[in-house]
């Protein structure tokens, strides 16, 4: 008996100018869903839970801060580094606002996250992430204000968040 395959859906926003600029949303997540990026844990002075991070989320953190070094047209506005996953707002600003065809955001982004996941791939010797990441346009402010707050309020949602496992540590 045959099994059929199930259609992929394509990833990109038919009709998009990926090349201009733009604000993007996106997550990546632990193998697994394995919860080795931090805790969540406790209250901060306004009753929100806190995110403690491990020694890998750390590290995350220091390289997520990095992008905007790295990258003169790119911001990271806003994000959130979670036990398991990572969502992250990047502002694309080609300054003048014009496309650039040498350097089109449909391959900017995984480019910027595939070299954030094997610079930490690469300090700790071993593939921590899953193969893919979830990218999502963000196209207007409602959106984005929308967005903005679900990474604000992800720790405090985190035990009815989609990513929510009870495994943790690394295998």
């Amino acid at each position: 008996m045959k099994k059929e395959l199930s259609t992929r859906k394509h990833p990109r926003l038919k009709g998009y100018n990926y090349s201009g600029n733009g604000a993007y949303f996106l997550t990546f997540c632990v193998k697994s869903r394995h919860e080795i990026l931090g805790e969540v844990v406790g209250r901060d002075a306004l009753g929100a839970p806190e995110i403690r991070l491990s020694e890998y989320g750390n590290i995350i953190k220091l390289e997520i801060e990095k992008i905007n070094f790295y990258y003169k047209n790119v911001i990271v506005d806003k994000y959130v580094i979670m036990p398991n996953h990572i969502h992250i707002i990047l502002l694309i600003n080609n300054n003048d606002g014009a496309p650039r065809a040498s350097r089109p955001t449909n391959a900017m982004i995984p480019n910027i996250i595939g070299i954030l996941k094997r610079k930490v791939n690469k300090i700790y010797g071993f593939n921590m992430w899953q193969r893919s990441f979830h990218d999502h346009i963000i196209r207007n402010e409602e959106e984005y204000r929308q967005i903005w707050q679900y990474i604000d309020t992800n720790p405090q949602n985190w035990e009815n968040d989609c990513y929510y496992t009870t495994t943790k540590g690394a295998e």
